[in-house]
């Protein structure tokens, strides 16, 4: 069964950092893509990025720029790292892999306020 589990969320200030952490078991996790989406409160949930397996990489425009996704395959773990955050980065942050059938987890609450 795929598991995924994020953390790494908490409170901050604005322009300040934060990482977010998923820890996938269950599959081969070097050779899944995974996403990272938000959902803001009153808000439909937005892609924010994508690693594959080669580590391409793509991100939405908001966080173009300030955010880095990566991946340790020995780790089994996908990491969002998260520059100069405001408070419109305010969210519930999910790990995914496989779209929107795919496996999700529970994810990590993100706040961004002075």
């Amino acid at each position: 069964q795929v598991q995924l589990v994020e953390s790494g969320g908490g409170l901050v200030q604005p322009g300040e950092s934060l990482t977010l952490s998923c820890v996938v078991s269950g599959i081969n996790f070097r050779w899944h893509t995974m996403n990272w989406y938000r959902q803001a409160p009153g808000k439909q949930r937005e892609y924010v990025a994508t690693i594959g397996s080669s580590s391409t990489i793509n991100y939405s425009d908001s966080v173009k720029g300030r955010f880095t996704v990566s991946r340790d395959n020995d780790k089994n773990t996908a990491s969002l790292h998260m520059n100069n955050l405001t408070p419109e980065d305010t969210a519930v942050y999910y790990c995914n892999t496989g779209g929107d059938l795919g496996s999700w987890g529970r994810g990590t609450q993100v706040t961004v306020s002075s």
